[in-house]
């Protein structure tokens, strides 16, 4: 799809926008309780899966240069944690492709999703709000979506006209850790009585991060490095030989984590009574090293890429309300992007290239409400094309191009409510491989999957409600997980797909309780999911890998990581609850408490990899007019239930403080002062390929200033 045909499918929209303008009225707010990713807008605590809002000051407390690490305290979130640079959320254990990470409802169009060391191309310096939907029913955003969806909603296409003419908000912040220092702001200006013009920009650059008390290298590791000490050693010519005793002993700061970010965007919106047309153009640019994998540890040479990423995006985003009827308003999505990035030798010279360029689209007929009956069907489109350039190209150029139609209806019958979704989906993958090389597949695999979920809920009492929600879910397998044959850095292995792989299916059961009155509030969710044809990277023979490079006479000196399929389960839980527990002047005191835990097996072949573990986190909070003081502690429990080529990982406990003020009435300007990791404590998520060669960051002083006017 190209821009003129994405400028031609919003045409009906224009005219029909045009032809009913009037003089604007600014929309009102967004509301904390509202999901506004659904495709009707619902009630956080009528949505039968697991959500998380994060907005306002737990945003501004929370925030970090990833989206992975600024919802890793949400419940049942996690990270990647592939370094200070990038993260991607994990849900439910969940992670790759059957996590979508959204811009404002369209794909973040990058490739995140291919490797952990790729950053995931979003600013959280610009974020106004982010949700997490955990759980299939997102599937209505793609059948990759089965972990759920992250949908990050900034004001780059203005949604509402400006009270006085002008708004603008920004964020300014330092942290100590890796003498972070960053900032962004974002501006609107009312052109006309329906024409909002937008410009936005942020600046970001970090030193080294720095680690909490205890040696760079987890114990095994250590001693893995430690072995090598006393053999003879062979360096290439120029080269000192490496020093085993002094990796062993390294602390304090991550080498090669150092990084600089700017992004820059402008945007136009067309907005009336009955709707609005804007559209958008951003740019993303950045260059953070990768933290050394020490793989001399098991014999291999060590690497220190460094990754010089870009981007180009538009986005449109048009609404028509068509005056009632039968359809309520007609909504419209879209994006394109170009992308690439390259890996940076130690002496500046590319080593491995990769290209990325994705369109994505979204046209929604949304019901008007007839009765307790509300519903939305409609259509998204997906295209990509991918290549990866290099000595390390572990993938042939692929295309894949996708098309869904998909239904969500809702029936609000008084204290029972009931829900139901359907999602149809093609999948088509093509490669195309360099003639005469001969060690990737060349062809095209299509796939055709349906998608569904059936829920209700009922109020048992008044503010408490409980739901149930079967789903049966389908997803094509990756262009990666079909066609990889190749070395990759990233995860320091040969990867090696099956392009015979069958769609992976299952069925899953998830329960939630909601309970919500004056000073307190309780959700949880319990969910299972049983899979068959899930796909899995296992490490396997290195004959395996040999056989598959001989044709192009590479050699395969990496560990062999093969994709299988096999039947697996998932199953778990999440849940958050707070609680007044005094009220001293104008000062509410409360506390909060979250949890989750999720297990998930792989028949045959044990623990699926990289599953993070059973967490705990309680804070106390002392809300007030002007200021809100907060302390928290959150708690991993051990993970020593592992892959066969996974190593175990400690549990740790974390301190954190904070502490805001308001210097005036409105809620846009906020002054805070947080501790994270107050004791200095070395942490290590074991979601993290990197985990024993990256700890989390140690003791971070943060001050943040986020404004607004």
């Amino acid at each position: 799809m190209s821009y003129r045909l994405l400028l031609a499918s919003a045409l009906p929209l224009v005219f029909a926008t045009a032809a009913t303008a009037q003089t604007a009225q600014p929309a009102p707010p967004l509301r904390n309780e509202i999901i506004v990713t659904a495709p009707v807008l619902t009630s956080e605590r009528d949505v039968l899966q697991g959500t998380s809002v994060v907005t306002g000051a737990e945003l501004t407390r929370d925030i970090r240069s990833t989206i992975g690490e600024t919802l890793a305290r949400q419940p049942g979130v996690s990270a990647t944690s592939f370094g200070p640079n990038a993260s991607r959320p994990i849900l439910r254990g969940f992670q790759g492709e059957r996590v979508r990470v959204l811009t404002d409802g369209i794909g973040s169009i990058d490739v995140s999703n291919t490797s952990v060391d790729h950053a995931v191309i979003i600013d959280p310096l610009l974020a106004e709000r982010v949700e997490v939907l955990r759980g299939p029913s997102a599937l209505l955003f793609g059948s990759s979506a089965v972990g759920g969806v992250v949908n990050v909603i900034d004001t780059r296409i203005p949604r509402r006209m400006p009270e006085s003419g002008v708004r603008v908000d920004g964020r300014v912040a330092y942290g100590s850790a890796a003498d972070e220092r960053s900032g962004g702001v974002a501006g609107d200006v009312a052109a006309t009585d329906t024409i909002v013009l937008h410009a936005d920009g942020s600046y970001l650059k970090t030193g080294d991060l720095r680690i909490g008390r205890g040696f760079l290298l987890s114990p095994t590791a250590r001693a893995a490095v430690l072995s090598q000490v006393g053999r003879p050693q062979t360096p290439a010519p120029g080269e000192d030989p490496i020093d085993f005793a002094g990796t062993a002993a390294l602390r304090d700061r991550i080498p090669n984590t150092a990084a600089e970010t700017w992004t820059a965007g402008v945007g136009a919106s067309l907005i009336t009574d009955t709707g609005m047309l804007g559209i958008s153009y951003g740019h993303y640019d950045s260059l953070y090293g990768v933290p050394i994998r020490y793989a001399t540890a098991v014999g291999q040479g060590q690497e220190s890429p460094r990754l010089d990423v870009r981007q180009d995006r538009v986005d449109l985003r048009a609404e028509v309300q068509t005056g009632g009827g039968f359809l309520d308003r007609i909504r419209l999505r879209a994006g394109h992007a170009d992308y690439r990035h390259f890996e940076l030798e130690p002496d500046g010279a590319i080593g491995t290239a990769f290209y990325n360029q994705g369109t994505e689209g979204r046209l929604e007929l949304v019901q008007a409400k007839r009765g307790g009956w509300q519903g939305a069907t409609g259509v998204q489109y997906y295209n990509r094309v991918f290549e990866a350039v290099g000595d390390e190209a572990f993938i042939p150029k692929a295309e894949t191009n996708q098309i869904g139609v998909f239904t969500l209806q809702q029936f609000d019958l008084g204290g029972v409510k009931a829900e139901g979704g359907l999602r149809y989906e093609r999948t088509d993958h093509a490669t195309r491989v360099v003639a005469g090389d001969q060690r990737f597949f060349s062809g095209k695999r299509d796939f055709e999957t349906l998608s569904g979920s059936l829920g209700a809920s009922v109020e048992i009492a008044p503010n408490i409600r409980f739901g149930v929600n079967g789903s049966r879910t389908a997803r094509a397998p990756s262009a990666e997980e079909l066609f990889a044959n190749g070395p990759h850095a990233g995860t320091q292995a040969y990867e090696l797909g099956n392009p015979d792989f069958r769609t992976e299916k299952s069925w899953g059961i998830e329960a939630t309780l909601h309970a919500h009155g004056d000073g307190f509030s309780f959700d949880a969710s319990a969910y299972h999911s049983w899979f068959n044809n899930y796909i899995f990277e296992n490490q396997t023979d290195q004959g395996v890998c040999e056989a598959a490079a001989a044709p192009s006479g590479r050699d395969v000196d990496l560990p062999c990581f093969a994709y299988a399929q096999a039947d697996a389960r998932y199953y778990g839980f999440e849940a958050d609850a707070s609680v007044r527990v005094a009220q001293i002047g104008t000062y509410a005191i409360n506390a909060d408490v979250l949890g989750d835990y999720v297990r998930a097996t792989v028949t045959g072949s044990g623990p699926v990899p990289r599953i993070p573990p059973m967490r705990v986190l309680g804070g106390i909070e002392a809300q007030g007019p002007k200021l809100t003081a907060r302390a928290e502690v959150e708690h991993a429990f051990d993970q020593n239930r592992v892959a066969a080529f996974e190593t175990s990982t400690n549990g740790y406990t974390l301190v954190n403080a904070s502490l805001s003020f308001k210097p005036f009435e409105s809620d846009r300007t906020i002054v805070m002062l947080s501790a994270n990791n107050i004791f200095d404590q070395l942490a290590r998520r074991h979601a993290s390929v990197l985990k024993d060669f990256a700890p989390l960051s140690g003791r971070d002083i943060r001050a943040t200033v986020r404004f607004g006017f």
